[in-house]
């Protein structure tokens, strides 16, 4: 059975591909199934943001379609940068401008406490929907840290390890993520989902 996954992120696709290969199900990026779209993000939460994405990808693929939306929760800053994470500052930023704009915010504030989060949605073309939600909590640094990952990992401090995200090897990040946490739940519901419909034998 295949999933599309409604994005063309790399990193992404490869978590996936990992976990829902252990169920005999293939997943595929929006290109690689000759989708060109790009859904408009219009929600408040993760959660409807990554359901926008996959239902768009559903609606123009009728099949099985996977999305996740993620972003960084900064407590000084009322929960922002939040979903528009990745157009903080405006579009056109890079990471690097981003994590430098965040720390500008952030530099009289004590308080630097903040979690990453991913959600994640499944759309079957029978109407029926999955989701999985996990969470990071950290803190700010002063400055960036590391050369690993991407986004915001190089301020992301874990206080347990004593190292950013960016410090992190691929599989010590993916063990302790917000996405590794939720492609987890994800992969434990899908299982069950699929033995317990017999969707995969549709």
């Amino acid at each position: 059975m295949r999933f599309i996954l409604a994005s063309n992120n790399q990193n992404k696709l490869r978590e996936l591909k990992t976990i829902l290969s252990a169920l005999g199900a293939d997943v595929v990026s929006q290109r690689e199934a000759g989708l060109d779209i790009e859904a408009e993000e219009t929600g408040t939460t993760f959660a409807e943001n990554a359901y926008i994405k996959a239902k768009a990808a559903l609606d123009n693929s009728g099949e099985p379609c996977i999305a996740d939306d993620s972003g960084l929760c900064v407590d000084a800053l009322g929960g922002a940068p939040g979903v528009y994470s990745a157009r903080y500052g405006g579009e056109g930023l890079s990471d690097t401008d981003k994590c430098a704009l965040l720390l500008k915010n952030l530099e009289n504030e004590e308080q630097r406490s903040a979690r990453f989060v991913s959600s994640i949605a499944c759309v079957f073309p029978n109407g029926d929907v999955l989701r999985a939600e996990g969470t990071c909590k950290g803190v700010i640094t002063r400055e960036p840290r590391g050369e690993n990952g991407f986004g915001y990992d190089p301020v992301f401090l874990l206080p347990e390890k004593g190292k950013t995200m960016a410090e992190l090897s691929e599989s010590e990040k993916n063990a302790v993520s917000h996405r590794g946490r939720a492609l987890m739940k994800f992969g434990r519901m899908l299982e069950v989902y699929l033995k317990e419909t017999g969707y995969a034998d549709q």
